[in-house]
């Protein structure tokens, strides 16, 4: 029992962080925008958090730094493709490069940083005293855990209740008709990928600083936005499947870990803990589900079936029947 309460509880942590990610490129999808470059954005916001952390002393501060890092980098995106009509997929792995490759020169030499502050913890009385769900869900859990958990029905109302949410979801469906409404599908879509940006960037703070605190090279993000983008599909382009799917994930990822160092399992033999290769392949699952997933969603038919937004990976051109 211990063990499963250990790796559900950490992998509400390693959820916090896919959760953010993949909450921003549910928003720049649903407004019709493709943007494969979460992982760079996630890198340069881990990294940004990280310095500016360790060189202010405050670790909320950094964060900041990180949500603006992601941000500015998802603009360059927005411009690319909204005003110039790029292709969205090319720009999208040329910002994951981009960023992959600053977060790299930026981040020399944060590896030997000492003492840097995190996020604080705490535990919710009363709740974190449930037999089993209190100690997963509510026992010295970081603040960005908590954020978390309240994010997910913000989100789910904004989309489906909300004004913004209609909009949201016109621009991404048929922009044409919402041009013709008087609705700025230009302006929106650039803040809905600018959005997506900042949830990146705060997903990499949110290891940097809370879930993997006190260290920073190129595999701090482990992926994780490329599972963020493959759970965007996974979940349907729906809110609450997302934040499943980014508990399940980051679960899973700690459970391939957790479960090599147990030599019995129910008084049986655990191969993994012996047979290295078993180990690889357990460490494998997580990204060979996400490629998977990526697959089966790069199929147009298959992508219309799941739910996706009619006009994702196209441009708007006004005049045009706003598709081309």
């Amino acid at each position: 029992m211990n063990f499963w309460t250990n790796v559900l509880s950490a992998g509400i942590g390693n959820g916090t962080a896919l959760l953010f990610a993949t909450m921003g490129e549910l928003f720049a999808e649903r407004a019709g925008v493709l943007n494969l470059g979460v992982e760079g954005m996630m890198l340069m916001g881990a990294v940004a958090a990280y310095g500016a952390a360790a060189a202010t002393g405050d670790p909320w501060l950094g964060l900041l730094v990180g949500m603006l890092a992601g941000g500015f980098l998802s603009l360059l995106h927005a411009f690319v493709v909204i005003s110039l009509r790029a292709d969205q997929v090319v720009s999208g792995l040329a910002l994951t490069f981009l960023g992959t490759g600053l977060s790299l020169v930026l981040g020399e030499g944060l590896a030997s940083a000492r003492n840097v502050p995190t996020i604080p913890t705490f535990s919710i009385p009363l709740l974190s005293q449930i037999p089993f769900v209190g100690p997963i869900l509510f026992d010295n859990k970081s603040v960005l855990v908590y954020v978390g958990f309240a994010l997910i029905p913000v989100v789910w109302f904004y989309v489906y209740r909300m004004r913004g949410g209609l909009h949201l979801r016109a621009i991404g469906e048929y922009p044409a008709a919402a041009d013709s409404l008087g609705i700025d599908v230009y302006a929106l879509r650039y803040f809905y990928v600018l959005l997506g940006g900042i949830l990146a960037g705060l997903a990499g703070g949110a290891i940097t600083l809370s879930i993997t605190p006190g260290w920073f090279s190129e595999f701090t993000t482990s992926g994780y936005g490329w599972i963020a983008i493959g759970l965007v599909i996974f979940a349907q382009w729906d809110p609450v499947r997302a934040a499943i799917g980014s508990y399940l994930f980051g679960s899973l990822r700690r459970f391939t870990l957790d479960v090599q160092g147990v030599q019995d399992v129910f008084g049986i033999a655990n191969p993994f803990f012996y047979d290295r290769n078993l180990q690889f392949f357990l460490e494998m699952l997580p990204y060979a589900l996400t490629i998977i997933v990526l697959i089966i969603g790069s199929r147009a038919a298959i992508r219309k079936r799941l739910g996706a937004p009619a006009a994702l990976g196209l441009p708007y051109v006004r005049g045009e029947q706003g598709l081309v």
